[in-house]
């Protein structure tokens, strides 16, 4: 009787570990097919596209799109139509095929803001990434801006030039209040 209990408790483990196998296969296989999960998942990636245009158009600046020349203007202007373009679409788009197509001419749009960069001589930074034939590629993250405070408590006073301080060089009151009062 013992030896038909532990016969059952190995088939019972056997049995456990295949289903444990079986279930990270499944869940792996799920995994390597990412795709939107809904409608606004695919609206909220469209829309990163669009901002990332926008943002890419921004990052150029005015005197150097003023001063642009032959193909840096053309594509400054395709980019700029695209993300009018690419504006419209997101506007209207209501499925998750018309949200991908906003996608596609927001990387097209990237792509020759790109261009442009290079042709004004700029770094081309970061493009809108190389996928497969009518893949679109995953978005990569925007910088983010960074404040970062000069003055600290341990650090003292700052003067004009972004130097802090130390008490040796520090003016006299009188002498702070006389530069004070002439200013």
């Amino acid at each position: 009787m013992l030896e038909e209990a532990m016969k059952l408790a190995v088939l019972v483990a056997v049995l456990l570990i295949v289903g444990a196998v079986v279930a990270i296969v499944a869940q792996r296989r799920s995994v390597r097919e990412p795709g939107p999960a809904s409608d606004l998942d695919a609206e909220a990636d469209a829309n990163r596209w669009v901002v990332r245009l926008g943002a890419g158009l921004a990052g150029i600046d005015v005197r150097a799109q003023a001063g642009a020349g032959g193909s840096a203007a053309q594509s400054l202007t395709d980019a700029t139509e695209h993300l009018r373009t690419a504006r419209a679409q997101l506007t209207a788009a209501r499925t998750p095929d018309q949200y991908a197509q906003v996608t596609r001419t927001a990387v097209e749009g990237l792509h020759h803001v790109q261009a442009a960069r290079t042709g004004l001589g700029m770094d081309a930074g970061v493009g809108a990434g190389a996928g497969a034939a009518g893949q679109v590629p995953m978005p990569m993250p925007m910088p983010m801006p960074v404040s970062v405070s000069v003055r600290t408590a341990i650090s003292g006073p700052v003067d004009q030039a972004g130097r802090v301080v130390r008490n040796s060089e520090r003016p006299s009151r009188a002498a702070s209040r006389s530069v004070t009062a002439a200013s």
